[in-house]
């Protein structure tokens, strides 16, 4: 169970991730039973990239509609019939919510009759045994995979294989499925699968198809990474005249269709995730009429699909408009321009671009002003600790691309005359080391040093006379009990310490008379 939750995490996109928890909790606080089915799951397995997320519910997905609505999706449309809702979830994640249901055709080419089911019973009645799985999203059992067809193992042989043998017959549509599938995995038919495809094709089993299962099908074009070799594929197999009388692949745009995907191709490496589902139906129908065009369209069951496409030429002139005004002066305006709009429109404008300024422009934008971005951050900036773990680095950063999209940063001293007011103040000085016991005792006895040295200089004096001692000074009698702070010790004057009366009075006797300082420095007495 929690290998396919690992999987499921790590082959899924963060939007995507995000997707079905929404999906989970909106069906959890409707009491309802979800459950991610069909193609995602197959793609979670074979490691197909994952295009678009299959929901089940056992209920109806219907009445959900407005809490969706609130948590940011868009709805794409509804069929009320079957009760399904197709969605864009928050991160432009396509989303298809269907209930759990059994489908019983009593003749073919009639709508089956609908009745609610369990899930067992809903992966029953489905195509293909590598789109009958399903995958709990459910308290308790989130994770558990239910495969009752053996789809994994068909997926691993890269089979496709129907559910039993009346499932051509019921549904035509699967006829083109089968061969969308084997065109875009590159897998086969398994043997008795084409077998019961070749006689349903020679028995004509496709004129009962329906209008909602044509207009599926046409959209499922759209999402395809290889739209060109899958047309192909049903062009040879007289599926495409199917999905419209005159559509051929003459009638396909194919340097421009190819031109798209290589495009795509480079924005998804640049991290750009452009939808480009309505591009590709313009260039797929570049060549029909217009009441054709129109026709497709009526059957395309997703109406915001249907929307883009029609407005996407439009939206595109307006984007080339706005890139050749003075929006666009500067190649830091025409960045940001760009970059705010529309990935899809970009898409589709660089390659129906017919000006030159404006591909020029779409084209640095692609390659020449990358390069310009990666030189950042600038040495300067490490040099005055401007890094990322600031929190206006982003903003700094963002001002110092803009400059030098510009060509406004061009010397060192321009970009350090730009920095360094925006530079972070120095860190403070490191705090003063604490004194410890011994430290302090030596700063107490620093006054008695200079007395110690006037002892010493005694020595240069008469063999006879002896040195002076060091009588510390008499304390001044404490007035009051006030408490003043001790001053730092003054170096003491060199003075003769002070003795008693008596002593005094016969050392003057014995001093000689004082004479006039002389300018002549005085012999020093030798030592004996």
């Amino acid at each position: 169970m929690a290998d396919y939750i690992y999987t499921m995490e790590l082959r899924l996109t963060p939007n995507q991730q995000k997707g079905v928890t929404l999906v989970q909790d909106v069906a959890r606080n409707a009491g309802m039973n979800v459950y991610l089915t069909g193609g995602a799951v197959r793609d979670i397995i074979s490691g197909f990239p994952i295009r678009d997320l299959d929901f089940t519910v056992q209920g109806n997905p219907l009445k959900l509609q407005k809490e969706f609505e609130r948590s940011g999706a868009i709805i794409g449309g509804t069929e009320d019939d079957l009760k399904v809702l197709y969605l864009t979830l928050p991160g432009g994640v396509r989303a298809e919510i269907s209930p759990a249901r059994t489908e019983k055709y009593e003749k073919t080419g009639k709508p089956p009759v609908i009745a609610p089911a369990t899930i067992i019973e809903d992966l029953r009645r489905r195509d293909f045994t590598v789109n009958a799985m399903a995958l709990s999203l459910n308290p308790g059992s989130r994770g558990l995979l239910l495969d009752p067809f053996n789809g994994a193992a068909d997926v691993e042989a890269k089979l496709v294989r129907v559910l039993h043998n009346y499932a051509f017959v019921e549904d035509p549509s699967r006829l083109i499925r089968a061969s969308r599938f084997a065109a875009r995995f590159h897998w086969v038919l398994e043997e008795r699968t084409q077998a019961r495809y070749e006689s349903a094709k020679e028995n004509n089993y496709i004129e009962y198809i329906t209008n909602r299962a044509i207009g599926n099908e046409i959209e499922q074009l759209a999402y395809e990474d290889d739209p060109l070799n899958v047309v192909r594929v049903l062009e040879k197999e007289g599926w495409l005249k199917v999905l419209s009388p005159h559509w051929t692949t003459a009638k396909i745009d194919t340097n421009g269709l190819s031109e798209l995907m290589r495009t795509r191709q480079q924005m998804n490496e640049l991290g750009y995730a452009p939808d480009p589902a309505a591009a590709v139906l313009h260039f797929l129908t570049a060549k029909l009429s217009d009441k054709e065009v129109s026709d497709i369209r009526k059957l395309i069951p997703r109406k915001d699909l249907v929307e883009a496409w029609r407005d996407i030429s439009d939206h595109a002139k307006e984007l080339a408009k706005r890139l050749s005004g003075k929006e666009a002066a500067t190649p830091s305006r025409t960045w940001k321009l760009l970059s705010n709009a529309r990935q899809d429109m970009v898409l589709f404008l660089a390659v129906t671009a017919r000006q030159q300024a404006v591909e020029q422009k779409i084209k640095n934008f692609f390659t020449k002003w990358r390069e310009v971005q990666q030189k950042i951050p600038l040495p300067e900036m490490t040099e005055l600790l401007i890094t990322p773990q600031l929190p206006e680095y982003p903003k700094i950063a963002e001002e110092v691309f803009m400059l030098l999209l510009d060509g406004k940063l061009r010397s060192r001293t321009e970009r350090l005359n730009f920095l360094k007011p925006l530079a972070p103040p120095p860190p403070p000085p490191p705090p003063p080391p604490r004194r410890g016991r011994a430290a302090k005792a030596a700063v107490q006895a620093q006054p008695q040093a200079p007395l110690a040295a006037a002892a010493k200089k005694g020595k240069g004096k008469d063999k006879g006379q002896a040195a002076p001692v060091a009588v510390p000074p008499a304390k001044a009698p404490e007035k009051t009990k006030t408490v003043v702070p001790a001053k730092a010790p003054e170096k003491p004057k060199a003075e003769k310490p002070k003795s008693s009366p008596t002593k005094l009075k016969t050392a003057q006797k014995k001093k000689a008379p004082a004479k006039k300082p002389s300018s002549k420095p005085k012999k020093k007495s030798k030592k004996h």
